[in-house]
């Protein structure tokens, strides 16, 4: 097994690895809160945003906020991620996130990459010369042969289950918060 393999299947288990010790050694404050909560909340935007025009390895998505990033899904979780850990007040874990993240999704994203030049050869060579692997570009990718523009789809949100990473990020704010309030 290659280690991008071994990134693939960890992602998300990871998260939860560390999401004890997140609990437990985070003094969060009001200003962390404010500030983590800012942040996660754009990268739960740029995530709900990638996902309603996503349809995986069915056709090569390029429009919406795919025409700026080839990776929005992992941009916003990134910012999620990185909100997260600064909402806890504690340096070192942001350190160890941004890490962890580099780690992972680094090759998780050349993977990716490999299976859709594999899928849609041409047209992937094309839009991954124009569109940067992570920090989006300023303006959008307009493919040439792409006439018809694809919106926004709901039910694409609501088939990847995206409301999912809302529902987590509350419940990891409201522990957060008790945590702070409770003095524990």
């Amino acid at each position: 097994m290659t280690f991008r393999q071994i990134a693939q299947r960890i992602r998300v288990p990871a998260g939860f690895v560390l999401a004890p010790l997140f609990i437990i050694t985070a003094r969060p404050t009001v200003q962390s809160l404010a500030a983590g909560a800012g942040l996660a909340a754009v990268g739960l935007a740029i995530r709900a945003y990638a996902s309603g025009y996503l349809k995986k390895n069915m056709e090569l998505t390029t429009t919406g906020p795919y025409g700026r990033t080839r990776n929005p899904l992992y941009l916003g979780t990134f910012l999620l991620g990185a909100g997260i850990a600064a909402s806890g007040g504690a340096w070192w874990f942001i350190a160890l996130f941004l890490a962890l993240y580099l780690l992972i999704y680094y090759p998780v994203m050349m993977a990716e990459a490999d299976t859709l030049r594999k899928l849609f050869p041409e047209e992937y060579e094309r839009y991954s010369r124009a569109v940067p692997m992570f920090f989006p570009r300023a303006t959008a990718y307009r493919a040439e042969e792409s006439r018809e523009r694809r919106r926004f789809d709901k039910a694409q949100y609501l088939r990847h289950r995206e409301y999912r990473a809302l529902i987590g990020t509350l419940a990891v704010f409201a522990l957060l918060a008790a945590k702070m309030l409770l003095k524990l």
